[in-house]
């Protein structure tokens, strides 16, 4: 059974799930908001629904139930790698199913046929100036193609019906998270390389072409199949993710919604972390004046920048109270990977992750003292000499695409309401808190 026959079958069998929820169970209280959460930014407030990933505080990231661990193990591999497809983990991520090779094989063969990007789009990319960040070129690409969108069109065909309108919704998905590589290539060789364009190798599956179109070597492929698995979801609350979720529950198709979700990672807080992690990495690097990594020599060198009033980059994270199992499952890429073992700024790196946490509980002032994903993940593309580290938000947005496309695809399987929250005042949280609400321990 195709890919989205399967994904029918599966959306029509879950509906009467969500109906039964709603008109049964509606009213049932499943949290409560405290002042410090409406002020906070929505933390930890349970308004969101997806079954594609969980974050769990203690556990990490699950993708459909399976951890990363067990995620990579189940998974069908790419041709003599250790890793899998990222077109295996996009059929797992939409049903929830391992897919055969045989499946695997369609999804590939699918994906070549839609991911011929139209010369408008590099044209109103180029148009841009040159010394534009990439994230803005990248924004514009999708944007530009969004005239080629089948749920917009279908929309505006006069026979709009909700109930199979997830269908053109994949149709467009599906023609993202094919495309979105070819455009980050394109503007990776555009900006960086003199505009030496690398062709699309119909044999390559979709992790393995991005490497060739930006000229690296065979290791790198594992990278791209790595970092775009490990960076697809992480759950729906995160602005990416949470955005593209609000802009496509007004019925904007998904080339509006995942343009706002990329601006929404462009942000420092956001997306932009791991280049933040690596400018500091290097910096921290200077301290150290040329002398190997010891637990003494980084130990002071943290002190003296926690005493200093700075914070340590890429450590804490808003659920997670662990170590991201993101940064594991990269850390021990490293350390099997022969030379990136032994490369300068992993032993740095390394060196970091065995003090930090430490020193971090000690100086008391974090909630979570362990490495999140952006820890890591500059340091291997330095390695392989993707230095350009504007472009690794853009290496991101090529994977959270896979999380977003196949949620907004569940969304409208399954109906969901435009997203309106309500507000309240400044005057009315004071008033509650003088009448002594009750405080949630």
């Amino acid at each position: 059974m195709a890919l989205k026959e399967t994904l029918k079958q599966k959306i029509e069998e879950h509906r009467p799930r969500t109906t039964k929820l709603t008109k049964e169970f509606g009213k049932v209280i499943i949290d409560q908001v405290t002042i410090e959460q409406c002020i906070g930014g929505a933390r930890d407030i349970r308004s969101l629904v997806t079954d594609i990933s969980y974050l769990d505080p203690q556990e990490g990231i699950r993708f459909r139930g399976k951890t990363i661990p067990e995620t990579f193990a189940a998974l069908p591999k790419a041709g003599g790698s250790a890793y899998p497809t990222v077109e295996s983990f996009w059929y797992f991520l939409l049903t929830g199913d391992v897919p055969t090779d045989a499946q695997v094989a369609e999804v590939a063969a699918e994906w070549k046929t839609r991911q011929a990007v139209p010369e408008y789009v590099f044209t109103a990319i180029r148009a841009l100036p040159r010394d534009s960040h990439p994230m803005v070129m990248l924004s514009v690409g999708i944007m530009a193609l969004q005239k080629e969108s089948k749920f917009a069109a279908f929309y505006n065909s006069g026979k709009f019906n909700k109930m199979v309108a997830w269908e053109s919704v994949y149709e467009d998905a599906s023609d993202i998270v094919a495309r979105i590589p070819i455009i980050a290539a394109f503007i990776y060789n555009l900006k960086y390389k003199g505009d030496k364009q690398i062709a699309i190798d119909p044999t390559l599956d979709m992790g393995a072409n991005f490497a060739h179109m930006i000229g690296q070597s065979d290791q790198y492929k594992d990278v791209a199949r790595m970092y775009f698995i490990l960076h697809s979801d992480h759950e729906s609350g995160n602005v990416s993710a949470h955005t593209t979720h609000l802009v496509h529950s007004a019925l904007s198709d998904p080339y509006y919604a995942y343009a706002a979700g990329l601006n929404g990672l462009a942000g420092p807080l956001h997306g932009l972390a791991n280049q933040e992690v690596l400018g500091w990495i290097m910096e921290f690097q200077k301290k150290l004046n040329g002398a190997e990594p010891t637990k003494e020599n980084v130990t002071k060198a943290l002190w003296d920048t926690l005493n200093a009033g700075q914070v340590v980059p890429g450590y804490g994270h808003a659920v997670l109270r662990k170590t991201d199992p993101r940064y594991t499952a990269q850390r021990e890429f490293c350390l099997k990977t022969p030379g990136l073992k032994d490369d300068p700024l992993f032993k740095l790196v390394a060196m970091i992750f065995e003090t930090a946490p430490g020193v971090l509980t000690e100086h008391g002032k974090t909630k979570n003292p362990w490495p999140n994903v952006d820890a890591q993940s500059g340091v291997i593309q330095w390695y392989y000499g993707v230095k350009e580290w504007d472009f690794y938000t853009v290496l991101f947005g090529v994977g959270r695409a896979l999380g977003c496309m196949a949620n907004i695809t569940w969304d409208r399987g399954l109906g969901y309401a435009i997203e309106r929250p309500k507000s309240v005042t400044t005057a009315m949280l004071e008033k509650w808190a003088a009448d002594g609400g009750r405080q949630l321990s």
